[in-house]
């Protein structure tokens, strides 16, 4: 009983989140929404930032069980921002309230999961000392990552996917391969 209480009352969250901004939500709207007491709703949690990043926190659970490899850059961003997509009003209003922090954080693992991911894949079997893997991740991390937030910040308009093929494709700097930055030893 206590995984369907659980299940519901994170339904009934994100359907909230869909109509209105997360400040406008109330633990009152969500149980009455349930049909659930409000002690129902603090038995799983002690308030909506810890019901916040328990859902947060399954969706990089989720992504990581879905992708234990990545064979490209583009899976990669796809897989990165796929509850983003799926949950767009939904994360707009957790992007533009005070648990903002909380959704970066997330998102920032989410990106430096799918970026050591697929280095490890596209890295596999080749030379590479751990400190340059590690600068690689984190570069190629940071890009994701404030990419992802630029469009964020733009309404999610642009076809991110197509953007990042494009870059992925324009490897006009020595030393890019498979679709990240190899150092080229001079």
């Amino acid at each position: 009983m206590p995984n369907f209480t659980k299940r519901a009352i994170k339904e009934a969250f994100l359907r909230q989140l869909t109509e209105r901004p997360l400040s406008q939500i109330t633990v009152k709207d969500i149980v009455e929404e349930c049909g659930i007491n409000r002690n129902s709703f603090y038995y799983h949690y002690e308030g909506i930032p810890a019901l916040l990043e328990e859902i947060i926190a399954g969706e990089l659970d989720r992504l990581t069980k879905a992708y234990p490899s990545i064979d490209s850059m583009e899976q990669g961003v796809e897989a990165a921002v796929e509850f983003i997509r799926a949950n767009k009003r939904a994360v707009l209003h957790i992007y533009n309230s005070i648990s903002r922090d909380v959704f970066e954080r997330y998102l920032m693992e989410t990106c430096r999961y799918v970026v050591a991911t697929y280095v490890d894949t596209a890295l596999a079997g080749r030379p590479i000392n751990e400190a340059d893997k590690s600068i690689l991740i984190r570069y190629h991390t940071c890009a994701c990552f404030g990419n992802i937030i630029d469009w964020l910040n733009g309404g999610m308009k642009d076809d991110l996917s197509a953007y990042f093929r494009r870059i992925f494709q324009l490897k006009i700097v020595r030393g890019w391969e498979d679709g990240i930055y190899v150092p080229v030893e001079s």
